[in-house]
């Protein structure tokens, strides 16, 4: 590395954020621009480790090449790094704004708690690469004439799209919303990935010559006659089918799934107009923690709601590592998100309450309340006696995860209800026909789905041509 010692010398600072009660009147990007100066400064952290923990099983499932563009960022070679990072992640400025960063949880600066800026770092390589006009289309040499049919516009759907059409073939991807982006564009507020980045990416794969049809819904009909025009099919239709809560009372109004609110949030923003779904006056509930509660949370309260107060059945998570969970694990410690720090700035202390059972909804015609109970987890799951009561609300977003995709005749299924494609070969039991991402693999990281989504396009390019020299992420094969 460019600077052994930087780990003694500079301290971990993430790179900032707009301060949380006036980032609360825009659904502008909260990460705000960072000196180049402190870049190379927590670039110089990346220490030599001997074995970059960063890329093993732990971390990474993308292979990124972690050590080598920090140390590029180090001595200045941006461009450079740009190359390193696009060699084996086809969309960092996604990742670097709503990935988790499992490879700063494998970091071996996480032994101290202090893990090397790794998204931060991405992020910027990323954005000053396309500021700098270095991303740009890179359209095949050569046509194979093989084509290949994609369902879904998500980030794996997006990745294999790009990987295949670079070796040649002729691609187009089917999405059934009006945009194209899958979970990119609707399912993740603005403040944490701004659409124009979505569309500018999208824009380059046009460019390469990725056609795209919005508006298709995939059934078993079309699936069929995909099938039939196209030499190859891939499903990446992602893991929508949400986790309900059937508990009395689900059938008042003011009850919602967290994408329904999420998706009408984002829907308005880029039309213009109010929100038909929206939280403001309301008392606001979240039930479920996780990414999508804490983006519930955000957009609550962009929206002007009274107040709000999230659910989550587990208990607190412990501020350090038990002994359970050693590195490299990802430490599974009690984490303070964007959200609930604006709900901080805002209503003057965190929204969340930990192992809290919800038994019930309350009210006539719509949501007035909840009817819930304390647990503890010892052998199992107990209710805490003398703990019930009941909390006023009359608005509540469910956020309770994603149970797998939702069913498409024709589509062969696993006993868990996933797409049955073995990892490797991404492929079903009806001949021409892949699964990847969270419809094959369940819910999971955007991270996973680029990963899955380059191990899915060799695996097409290898069916349609008998071989191939796209690359294949490590976890992904």
């Amino acid at each position: 590395m460019g600077d052994p010692s930087g780990f003694l010398e500079h301290p971990r600072e993430p790179t900032p954020k707009a301060d949380p009660k006036t980032r609360l009147r825009t659904y502008d990007e909260i990460l705000q621009p960072a000196s180049e100066e402190h870049l190379r400064a927590q670039a110089a952290r990346c220490m030599d480790c001997g074995i970059p923990f960063c890329q093993s099983g732990t971390g990474c499932p993308i292979d990124n090449r972690i050590p080598e563009w920090n140390d590029l960022v180090f001595k200045g070679r941006w461009r450079e790094a740009s190359a390193r990072l696009h060699a084996t992640n086809n969309f960092p400025e996604f990742t670097g704004r709503v990935c988790p960063a499992p490879c700063e949880g494998a970091c071996v600066l996480q032994l101290e708690g202090a893990p090397v800026t790794i998204e931060n770092l991405e992020q910027a390589i990323v954005d000053r690469a396309f500021a700098e006009g270095w991303v740009v289309a890179e359209p095949p040499l050569a046509e194979t004439g093989h084509s290949v049919a994609i369902v879904g516009s998500g980030p794996a759907g997006l990745t294999a799209a790009q990987q295949l059409r670079r070796v040649g073939h002729e691609v187009t991807v089917f999405e059934r919303a009006d945009a194209v982006g899958g979970l990119l564009h609707y399912g993740i507020p603005n403040m944490k990935l701004d659409k124009t980045l979505v569309a500018r990416r999208v824009g380059q794969l046009r460019a390469e010559g990725v056609a795209f049809e919005t508006g298709v819904n995939v059934d078993a009909a079309k699936l069929e006659a995909l099938r039939e025009s196209h030499d190859a099919v891939l499903l990446t239709t992602g893991a929508t089918q949400a986790r309900d809560l059937a508990i009395p009372g689900r059938e008042l109004e003011g009850i919602h799934l967290a994408m329904e609110f999420l998706t009408e949030s984002t829907r308005a923003l880029l039309a213009g107009e109010p929100p038909r779904l929206s939280a403001k006056g309301r008392h606001v509930l979240v039930i479920g923690g996780g990414d999508t509660g804490t983006d519930c949370i955000a957009t609550a309260l962009r929206q002007e709601c009274a107040s709000l107060t999230t659910f989550e059945l587990m208990p607190r998570p412990p501020d350090e590592r038990g002994a359970q969970n050693p590195w490299p694990q990802w430490p599974r410690v009690f984490r303070v998100d964007y959200g609930h720090a604006e709900a901080s700035a805002l209503f003057g202390d965190d929204p969340r309450e930990f192992a809290v059972l919800t038994e019930s909804f309350l009210g006539e015609g719509r949501v007035s309340g909840v009817r819930t109970v304390g647990v503890r987890f010892d052998a199992g799951m107990e209710k805490v006696a003398g703990s019930e009561r009941v909390v006023d609300t009359d608005l509540v977003l469910l956020a309770l995860g994603f149970t797998g995709p939702e069913p498409i005749v024709g589509a062969p299924e696993t006993e868990r209800g996933l797409l049955d494609a073995p990892l490797g070969t991404y492929a079903t039991s009806e001949a021409g026909l892949f699964a990847a991402g969270d419809c094959r693999r369940g819910q999971s990281l955007v991270v996973w789905a680029i990963a899955e989504g380059r191990g899915a396009a060799r695996a097409v390019d290898e069916f349609l041509m008998g071989e191939s020299d796209l690359p294949v992420p490590r976890d992904a094969r």
